[in-house]
């Protein structure tokens, strides 16, 4: 069987699907490999880096198409494309199904396996093909580091002769898989550390990586059975806004990380809110593609409100393109394996696995 994959759209997005470490797996599967010449090159990852671990380099993307039993990619391919697909065979990818769905209705209609990797289910067995932990691990992280770019103080307490530089104090909002990372990464760069969640299960977790966990009294615990939070209750939200709108005036740096699969970003910090902080204070928004947990965030763009700075970007996974192709394409070979038949090397599409009964769209 073929595995192919051909590059992206790079204006929107700078990651890949294979990368040489992972073809050689692949190749120890059976697999025959292919892409797209200059697939990588906007890596710094030569044709010859692929081609020396096994893999075809095609320089007509339809002849790809054609002859993939098995495509790879990040995001789904231009609608205009899907005539070149040749049938009966597997996309798999993360599609963003909500905004998405009738294209993949489209393409699934010319008898094409689609697998969506952002449904998958949060089971210990889907661990190691969880593309939204992997990913989200990144994000956070290079948030963290984006806000503090643009925070005009010191990060950690320092004691000098001139005086002391009291440390910066950041609020975390959301504590999934993103949040815990932006907890630990400011932790570690000094800062004193509070975040917040819907899931009380967060408490916990905040606490071992050093932060602290702000909720409101008698708070339910709004967490889905598949571990993601679900919308709060009018009430809860009250609450909360009073809570986040009194820690807000002595918080600097704010990682905005909520969000709810399949529907707009929730709004949690409102304007009279954002008011509260200090100038000079700094907000990322990570929900920002999603219409943002601010009321002021704007897709690409730095909004200044009273001299508070809110951010957030379409894709904050294209300033980490190398670190974050190789755990989604870590991510993508875990999936195939899974899916592939070794004794009869076929794609098997079985309905009883709830991997593949979750992923696959119709």
């Amino acid at each position: 069987m073929i595995v192919g994959s051909v590059t992206e759209n790079k204006a929107k997005e700078k990651r890949v699907s294979l990368t040489p470490d992972i073809i050689k797996k692949y190749i120890s599967l059976g697999f025959q490999v292919q892409i797209l010449k200059g697939y990588a090159e906007h890596l710094s990852i030569s044709d010859n880096s692929f081609s020396d671990v096994g893999a075809k380099i095609l320089s007509d993307e339809n002849e790809l198409f054609q002859s993939s039993d098995i495509i790879l990619q990040v995001d789904l391919i231009d609608e205009n494309k899907f005539s070149s697909i040749k049938q009966g065979s597997t996309i798999i990818g993360s599609f963003n199904v909500s905004q998405n769905k009738s294209k993949i209705e489209k393409i699934s209609s010319n008898n094409i396996n689609v697998f969506s990797l952002e449904l998958l289910p949060r089971i210990t067995r889907a661990q190691s093909m969880d593309i939204l932990s992997s990913q989200a691990n990144l994000a956070g992280y290079k948030a963290v580091l984006e806000a503090f770019a643009y925070f005009e103080k010191a990060i950690p307490m320092m004691m000098t002769a001139a005086g002391t530089i009291p440390a910066a104090r950041v609020l975390v909002v959301g504590a999934g898989v993103a949040g815990l990372q932006a907890v630990a990464t400011a932790k570690r760069m000094g800062a004193i550390v509070y975040a917040t969640d819907v899931r009380m299960a967060s408490k916990e977790q905040v606490e071992s990586l050093g932060g602290k966990f702000l909720t409101v009294e008698d708070a339910e615990n709004l967490e889905t059975e598949g571990g993601y939070a679900k919308e709060a209750s009018e009430d809860f939200k009250k609450k909360q806004e009073d809570l986040l709108s009194d820690t807000l005036k002595k918080i600097d740096i704010v990682i905005c990380t909520a969000l709810i699969p399949g529907k707009k970003a929730p709004l949690i910090l409102k304007d009279f809110m954002i008011k509260n902080m200090q100038p000079g204070s700094v907000i990322y928004d990570l929900a920002a593609i999603q219409g943002g947990n601010t009321v002021f965030t704007e897709v690409d763009k730095i909004v200044d409100k009273n001299g508070v700075k809110i951010m957030g970007e379409a894709n904050i996974l294209n300033k980490l393109p190398v670190s974050s192709s190789n755990l989604y394409a870590k991510n993508l070979f875990n999936f195939v394996s899974n899916l592939y038949d070794k004794e009869n090397k076929k794609i098997k599409i079985n309905l009883d696995d709830e991997i593949i009964k979750k992923t696959l769209m119709k």
